[in-house]
């Protein structure tokens, strides 16, 4: 499936100001959260609505609303800094938690903290991993949703490899990437390049 790729000028100029090194931790964790809030009024267009009627102050005007519960899951720790511009367009949203840790030597993702809402298989979910890398995390992260029970599932992302695209075309070809810029390569250590560094390090100041 193809990603789906911002080009929205706000996007872009947040996305500039997040790869520079000068950019602090304070403005970096504001600009994650506002990307995550403008690409995700792309990501939320696929939930589940229905028609129905409100009453204004005059009188009774068709109306659509969500007929779907949301689910925003971040992959820990990174993935933190995307929740807050999500819960501001759905503040209703219930909120899950993947913990994995990349190991360094394999670039392998070890899982070591779980916990995701209930009757996941009802819910739209968005699954915020800001780096897709290699893609190895994603894969896994979207492969614990599915045997959680979640049939509905998006992934969002800051930056994408062309890597990282292909493998989660290949593991998962019902899951649309959505993200602000796709990078062409990876250096030996499995970072994006040119990238934006480490997003957890950059966002909580480590």
């Amino acid at each position: 499936m193809t990603p789906h790729v911002s080009d929205h000028p706000l996007v872009q100029d947040k996305l500039a100001r997040l790869r520079d090194a000068r950019t602090t931790s304070e403005d970096f964790r504001r600009l994650m959260a506002e990307v995550a809030l403008l690409v995700g009024t792309e990501v939320l267009r696929g939930v589940r609505t229905r028609r129905t009627t409100v009453r204004t102050p005059l009188k009774a005007a068709p109306a659509v609303v969500l007929d779907q519960p949301l689910a925003f899951v971040a992959v820990l720790r990174a993935g933190l800094g995307m929740i807050p511009g999500l819960l501001e367009l759905a503040p209703k949203a219930s909120i899950g938690h993947i913990g994995l840790y990349r190991d360094e030597r394999t670039l392998l993702p070890v899982q070591y903290y779980l916990r995701l809402p209930k009757n996941l298989g009802a819910h739209y979910v968005v699954l915020c991993d800001p780096m897709l890398a290699t893609g190895g995390s994603a894969s896994e992260s979207l492969r614990i949703l599915k045997a959680e029970g979640a049939r509905r599932i998006v992934l969002l992302t800051l930056l994408a490899s062309r890597r990282g695209l292909e493998r989660i075309r290949r593991d998962h070809p019902d899951v649309r990437v959505f993200t602000a810029a796709v990078d062409p390569v990876l250096n030996d250590r499995g970072y994006i390049m040119p990238g934006l560094g480490d997003a957890g390090d950059r966002l909580f100041n480590t």
